[in-house]
C-alpha cells in the first residue's frame, strides 16, 4: 500500500477523483490528532466545497466521523431526533423537543454552535444562567430517561472530529456543501444514538441552501445516507426568507421560545414546531397518523406538559428557573420605522444574522465569546401592510454602541427590509415533506 499523504489527497479531490474510505479515514484522524495541520485541512474543505463528493465518499465521511468518537446506543423506534440546517430566528428546536417528549418521544438532542451568519442551539440555551451544555454520556442518558428530552452540546467523546470540521467550516467559507453537511448532520445524530431522524431544510435568503432545488438535494443526501445506516428518516424543505418568529438573538429567542411552549408565540414559529414535532411522533410510532400526531402535539401545548418538560430539563441541566422568568437582555433600545407605506416585499435575511454577529451576538473568529443580551425583534413579516412610520425591528443593544446601531439601523431600513408600493404574496412556509 501507497504511503498516504496529505497533499495527494488535496491534490486528488482538487482534480475531482473519488477519494477512497482508507484516504478519508487517515486524513480526518490526521486532522484530529494534529498530525495535520489547520491549513491543510481548510485546503482540503474548499476542495470539497468546490467539487463535492460521491454518495460512497460522503458515507465514508460519515462513518469515519462517527467512529472518530463514542457512540451512544439506544433500542426502540422511539429515540428520534430533529435537525434542522440553520437560519435566522431558528429556535424550534427548544419548542420541538419538549412537545415529541411530552408525547412520550425520546429526544436525545446534540446540538452545534452558530455556524456564519446562523445563531447556535447551543449558543442560544447558555443564555439561560447555569444550563451546561457539556454532560458526560451518563447523565445524558439520566435526563433523557427521566424527562424523554435532552440537550447537550458536542463533547469532545462526541464525533470530536465533527467539532473540529465545523468549527474550520465556520471561518473558512465552506459551509454550503452538500455532503459537508449532510456528514456533519449524520455523524453527530448517529453518535447520540437517535433511531429517527426528522430535518428541516431551509431554504431561502437566510438559509445555507438558497434555492429549493439546492434544499432538495441536502435532504435527499440525508435521507440517502439515514437510510444506508437504517435509520427511519423524513425531511421536510420550509421557509427561511424572513426571520422565523419574531425574535432573532440568545436570550430573546429564548424568551420566545418558552412564550410558544406556553401557547402564546408567534403563528409560524408555533406552525412549524408543531409539524416538525408531529413529524417525530409519527416516526416514532407513538401516533397513527400525521394528523393524530399534530392533535397530539397541539394537546401537550395547550394543557402545558410541553413546557413542563422544558422547565424540568433546564432544571435538571443546572439551569436557574429565574434566569427563565426574567431573561437577560440588553436595555437599551432603537426602532428602525419604515420610511414609506406599502407591503414588506422581503429581508436581506443572512444580511440580519451577520447584523447580529457585528453587534456581538455571534462569533467572527473560533472560540469567541457571545453577547447573549443583544438582538432584534421583529414586528412584521412578508406580505404584511405598514405606514409610514410603522416600526419595523426594535435593536436591542448597549449604549456604547450607538454609533453601530446608526449605522445597522440605516441598513435595516434601506436595504435589509425592502417595501413594495404593491401587494405582496405571502411565502408557504412549508413546501414540501420527503419521507
Amino acid at each position: 500500500m501507497k504511503k498516504l499523504t496529505a497533499y495527494q489527497i488535496i491534490d486528488a479531490k482538487k482534480h475531482h477523483k473519488e477519494l477512497s474510505f482508507n484516504e478519508i479515514k487517515w486524513f480526518v484522524e490526521g486532522a484530529v490528532s494534529g498530525d495535520i495541520p489547520k491549513y491543510q485541512l481548510s485546503a482540503l474543505l474548499m476542495a470539497i466545497y468546490l467539487n463535492g463528493m460521491t454518495t460512497k465518499e460522503t458515507a465514508s465521511l460519515t462513518k469515519v466521523m462517527l467512529e472518530s468518537g463514542e457512540q451512544l446506543k439506544f433500542k426502540g423506534a422511539h429515540y428520534v431526533d430533529k435537525h434542522s440546517t440553520g437560519g435566522i430566528g431558528d429556535k424550534a428546536s427548544f419548542i420541538l423537543g419538549p412537545i415529541a417528549a411530552a408525547c412520550g418521544v425520546k429526544v436525545p438532542m446534540i446540538a452545534g454552535r452558530g455556524l456564519g451568519h446562523t445563531g447556535g442551539t447551543i449558543d442560544k440555551v447558555e443564555s439561560i444562567d447555569g444550563f451546561k451544555t457539556n454532560l458526560s454520556s451518563k447523565k445524558f442518558k439520566e435526563v433523557l430517561a427521566k424527562h424523554n428530552f435532552v440537550l447537550n452540546g458536542q463533547t469532545e467523546k462526541i464525533a470530536p472530529a465533527d467539532g473540529l470540521i465545523y468549527s474550520v467550516r465556520d471561518v473558512t467559507a465552506t459551509i454550503e456543501s452538500v455532503p459537508l453537511i449532510t456528514a456533519s448532520i449524520m455523524s453527530k445524530k448517529l453518535a447520540e444514538g437517535a433511531n429517527g431522524l426528522v430535518m428541516d431544510v431551509k431554504t431561502g435568503s437566510g438559509s445555507f441552501m438558497k434555492t429549493p432545488k439546492r434544499a432538495k438535494e441536502l435532504a435527499v443526501s440525508i435521507l440517502n445516507t439515514a437510510k444506508q445506516f437504517k435509520k427511519g428518516a423524513s425531511a421536510l424543505l420550509t421557509d427561511m426568507s424572513q426571520p422565523l418568529g419574531n425574535a432573532v438573538g440568545n436570550s430573546l429567542e429564548i424568551i420566545e421560545s418558552i412564550d410558544t411552549l406556553k401557547g402564546n408565540g408567534p403563528k409560524d414559529l408555533t406552525k412549524l414546531s408543531v409539524e416538525l414535532a408531529a413529524h417525530m411522533v409519527l416516526l416514532a410510532k407513538k401516533a397513527k397518523s400525521i394528523n393524530d400526531a399534530r392533535s397530539k402535539c397541539l394537546e401537550v401545548v395547550n394543557n402545558g406538559k410541553a413546557y413542563e418538560v422544558f422547565e424540568k430539563v433546564v432544571l435538571s441541566q443546572g439551569g436557574k428557573l429565574k434566569s427563565l422568568k426574567n431573561q437577560k437582555v440588553a436595555k437599551t433600545q432603537t426602532v428602525v420605522k419604515a420610511k414609506k407605506s406599502g407591503y414588506i416585499k422581503d429581508f436581506q435575511n443572512a444580511q440580519i444574522g451577520l447584523k447580529l454577529v457585528d453587534l456581538g451576538g455571534g462569533r467572527k473568529l473560533v472560540g469567541e465569546k457571545i453577547d447573549h443580551s443583544v438582538g432584534f425583534i421583529f414586528h412584521h413579516k412578508i406580505g404584511d401592510k405598514v405606514k409610514k412610520g410603522t416600526p419595523l425591528v426594535t435593536i436591542y443593544h448597549h449604549k456604547k454602541q450607538a454609533n453601530l446601531v446608526r449605522k445597522i439601523s440605516k441598513e435595516f431600513s434601506d436595504t435589509i427590509i425592502t417595501i413594495s408600493t404593491s401587494v405582496v404574496k405571502k411565502p408557504k412556509l412549508i413546501s414540501k415533506v420527503i419521507v
